[in-house]
């Protein structure tokens, strides 16, 4: 595991009081999500898959905000991988108040077509890896943190072709739901916010253009969500404000289903 070091804005040693780690934290999701606890006065830390540029990229913006930030390369499907991460996470920003999940990889196919090799990827990282950061999540947050995963609207919309990435996200409502219950006691919140079809750039790449008109007229505000929009939703149940929403699974889709 490799660390970019941000600057001490905010670091422990400069008096500190909250620290977020946010996995994915170089996709066009998780980099937005993570500049926004950095607003919120958060230091964060993000994981992220070998996109070394990417994640130098999200320190600088997360120092922007002068707070302090380092990025971590770290499969979060690896048990070992992910108690290391945690580990140095908490010798850099000592212990964590927030968790977020952004981390997610999809293949879209039919049911009769999907290579087995893929389905087994995908609930590699989006089930098992949501699993292991929130266990880990559990046994390691301050008493009043939150945990937030990114589960989909997908997996209320059932559209065809995204069998086994709704399957994968149906299993991250229930462990949320499951772990809020288990952490009675901590005063720790576990939440998951549902994206539709949000404007992230590797959806606006891979997504027809045609396709993306036809998505974004579907809610009744007549747009594709943004990454901005998502933020919003995890900062308020990472913040004060949403301390009593727990066990819930929040549909940030502009009405989409």
């Amino acid at each position: 595991m490799t660390a970019i070091p941000g600057n001490d804005a905010g670091s422990a040693s400069a008096g500190r009081t909250h620290a977020a780690l946010v996995t994915g934290g170089t996709g066009g999701m998780g980099r937005v999500i993570a500049g926004r606890l950095a607003a919120d006065g958060f230091d964060v830390a993000i994981a992220h898959a070998g996109q070394k540029q990417a994640a130098d990229a999200a320190v600088a913006e997360i120092q922007g905000h002068a707070r302090h930030g380092a990025a971590f390369d770290a499969d979060i499907a690896n048990e070992t991988a992910v108690t290391d991460l945690f580990d140095a996470v908490e010798d850099s920003f000592g212990q964590l108040d927030v968790v977020v999940n952004t981390a997610g990889i999809n293949q879209p196919a039919a049911v009769v077509d999907l290579d087995l090799s893929d389905f087994d990827a995908i609930h590699r990282v989006n089930v098992r890896g949501t699993f292991i950061i929130d266990q880990q999540a559990a046994r390691r947050l301050r008493r009043g943190g939150a945990i937030v995963n990114v589960s989909s609207s997908m997996v209320l919309a059932a559209p065809p072709g995204l069998s086994a990435y709704a399957a994968s996200k149906s299993a991250v409502d229930v462990l949320t739901r499951i772990l809020a219950k288990e952490l009675r006691g901590r005063d720790i919140t576990v939440n998951a916010v549902a994206p539709g079809p949000t404007a992230t750039p590797a959806f606006l790449a891979g997504t027809p253009a045609e396709e993306q008109k036809e998505l974004a007229a579907l809610p009744p505000l007549e747009r594709l969500g943004s990454p901005q929009d998502i933020a919003g939703v995890v900062s308020f149940l990472a913040g004060p404000s949403g301390r009593w929403v727990n066990g819930q699974v929040v549909y940030a889709n502009g009405g989409f289903v």
